[in-house]
């Protein structure tokens, strides 16, 4: 398995562009304590309410979060939704040059009402309506400027009309022209209007239909027939809790299981893989560690209500939970273990390991785990420790991460400030700085 903490390291900030259908999505959530007398429903006590970009909207929240820089092509109607939906991605910075308001249309609104963690219904405001040629052609004139230093382009396709044949083509053939990788969310059963896409990314249900198989069909078969209809570099096909399958051009296939801690909602899990395999693949990953990722971020999104916003932070901390090797860092891999760190409490021990595990460490590490609220971070003064005394350390329970002797450390304080610094120098253990 890639050490994908390593991969992470090199998710640097690119300029992404998401091309695709936006909706305001809103959240009524409360609590079910009696059924009405008017009718067998429950009756839900509303507690609070929230609203949030949907649709494409939830791929653009999830890449702000990953640190990308966004801009958007899509369209709004001239209503209350569109102005808030508009607001909203302004407040996250992102670049709303593209966002096209057309009077005529309703901006879509799903409203999912939630009790006591579990989704009860779903309302749906909305209607498909093609885009006008007029704002059509209004946007393909304008792809060469929303396109400027672009590094790549996520499509997400909800079938509400916005994304005509010739809108994706003109998008498609602009962004092979200029070497742009575009990633592709499809909807419907004709993959053909995706003609020329770096990588398509339909779910199970969606392959099978636009493959024209049953369910009980090869998969293998479906993915040879995707590929041909798209003319795609490489397909990802999203299985919900049975993770992801990658389908390459030359034949070669790759199955990524999902490691999920408990299922709740499967709602905008395709949102962020699409969000992950975009950037990842915009800071040059291979398709092995941009899949991986991806599923890794897949099981934290099913594990969440709603369409779930997975940070750096985030998938930082769950990449560390499952790979005990994760847990030693030296100065090519701290990026991740700073993204961990972020908003944690956690106690500094440094110490040397000259004279190897001592009493005093040992029972410096068993003190200072007692609290099961804060991680334990030991800091490795030696340049080039013992590899035995590190696993040794590593084996322990109560050790979070190690971090090998680095210069950086500095700047771990500066993004997480441990809460307390404890020193173990000649024998002796002392305690160097308490904000308390």
């Amino acid at each position: 398995m890639v050490r994908l903490t390593g991969s992470i390291s090199r998710l640097n900030t690119k300029k992404i562009l998401v091309v695709g259908d936006l909706m305001l999505d809103t959240y009524t959530i409360g609590k079910v304590k009696r059924i009405s007398p008017e009718a067998p429903v429950p009756v839900l006590q509303v507690i609070k309410e929230e609203r949030r970009p949907g649709g494409a909207g939830n791929v653009i929240l999830n890449l702000v979060s990953l640190g990308a820089e966004v801009r958007v092509i899509g369209r709004v109607g001239n209503d209350s939704s569109g102005n808030l939906l508009k607001t909203s991605l302004e407040q996250e910075n992102v670049d709303v040059c593209g966002l096209f308001i057309q009077s005529d249309f309703s901006t879509p609104m799903k409203n999912r009402v939630i009790a006591d963690n579990q989704q009860i219904v779903r309302v749906d405001y909305e209607q498909v309506t093609p885009i006008p040629e007029l704002l059509e052609e209004q946007i393909i004139l304008s792809l060469p400027q929303l396109m400027k230093d672009i590094s790549a382009i996520a499509i997400s396709d909800y079938g509400k009309g916005f994304l005509s044949r010739t809108l994706l083509s003109a998008v498609i053939d602009y962004a092979k022209d200029k070497k742009i990788p575009v990633i592709t969310d499809p909807k419907g059963v004709d993959f053909t209007k995706y003609q020329g896409t770096t990588i398509i990314k339909p779910n199970l249900s969606e392959a099978y239909a636009a493959a024209g198989l049953t369910a009980d069909a090869s998969l293998d078969l479906a993915a040879h027939k995707i590929l041909q209809l798209a003319n795609a570099e490489m397909l990802m096909i999203t299985r919900s809790e049975n993770g992801i399958s990658v389908f390459e051009r030359s034949g070669e296939r790759h199955d990524f299981p999902v490691k999920a801690h408990e299922v709740k909602d499967v709602t905008g899990a395709g949102d962020t893989v699409l969000a992950i395999l975009t950037y990842a693949t915009a800071n040059g990953l291979c398709i092995k560690e941009i899949s991986q990722l991806a599923n890794v971020a897949a099981g934290m999104a099913i594990e969440r209500l709603g369409c779930a916003r997975i940070s750096l932070s985030d998938l930082a901390r769950r990449l560390l939970e499952i790979d005990v090797v994760n847990k030693v860092f030296d100065k090519e891999h701290l990026l991740p273990l700073k993204e961990a760190l972020r908003g944690r409490e956690y106690t500094l021990l440094s110490l040397a390991g000259t004279e190897g595990m001592t009493s005093v460490i040992f029972s410096a590490i068993h003190n200072l785990t007692k609290d099961t609220n804060k991680d334990l971070v030991i800091y490795l003064r030696d340049v080039k420790p013992e590899e035995e005394f590190v696993n040794l350390l590593a084996s322990i329970q109560g050790v979070k991460f190690i971090v090998i002797h680095s210069k950086d450390l500095a700047d771990i304080y500066a993004i997480a400030p441990p809460t307390e610094i404890y020193v173990i120098e000649h024998g002796k253990l002392s305690n160097q700085w308490c904000p308390a």
